[in-house]
């Protein structure tokens, strides 16, 4: 997701910088697709404007707690998906990975956004010449027009969802999707379309 956001991103003309575990892995990307790389997470976040949690769901509360004091009013999107845990425990949760977010660190301004996209299809938004759509929720109206222009130009259709806590019904989303592929032995190309006079375009 890090990888194809980057290039996405890049491609639509905003300034990107990675960062990684390794920082081998973000020097290879940099290289790839002629973004920058920094150091440490703490690096690549001074004066952005924009952070991407592309992080496996367990890492993201060490990330937040790394970052806690340099956040500010800087916008926070949460592509994450829960994983690495049971499949019962997914189902029958309560919260939310991007409202974990914020009792980490409260005043952030949490978007949920980009998890129920494959990565592959975020170079790729058109199916059948119809416009994947782009779920996006939060609590900061600013913010998630931010998120919702960012969407837009990459080709999505941008469908704001409400406030943080439907979150859990984004990530539920994604599950579904990720699921039917696993069982169905299908080639992780499906995305979410809603199809009907939503105002796309208007």
């Amino acid at each position: 997701m890090g990888t194809a956001l980057a290039r996405a991103l890049d491609v639509a003309g905003h300034t990107v910088t990675v960062t990684a575990r390794n920082a081998a892995h973000a020097e290879k990307v940099a290289d790839e697709f002629d973004v920058a790389a920094a150091a440490s997470n703490r690096e690549a976040v001074q004066d952005a404007d924009l952070v991407v949690l592309a992080v496996p769901s367990k890492a993201v509360a060490a990330v937040v707690e790394d970052l806690d004091d340099l956040l500010g009013e800087v916008i926070v999107v949460d592509p994450t998906n829960p994983s690495g845990v049971d499949r019962e425990e997914i189902l029958r949760g309560s919260g939310s990975l991007a409202e974990a977010i914020l009792l980490l660190a409260p005043d952030t301004r949490v978007v949920k956004a980009f998890n129920t996209i494959f990565a592959n299809r975020l170079n790729d938004p058109v199916v059948n010449g119809v416009p994947l759509d782009g779920f996006y929720a939060g609590d900061d109206p600013a913010a998630k027009r931010v998120v919702a222009d960012l969407l837009a130009e990459l080709g999505f259709h941008p469908i704001d969802t409400g406030e943080l806590h439907t979150a859990r019904i984004l990530e539920l989303m994604a599950f579904l999707n990720i699921d039917l592929n696993l069982r169905h032995g299908w080639s992780w190309q499906s995305g979410w379309k809603l199809l009907g006079p939503t105002g796309w375009g208007e």
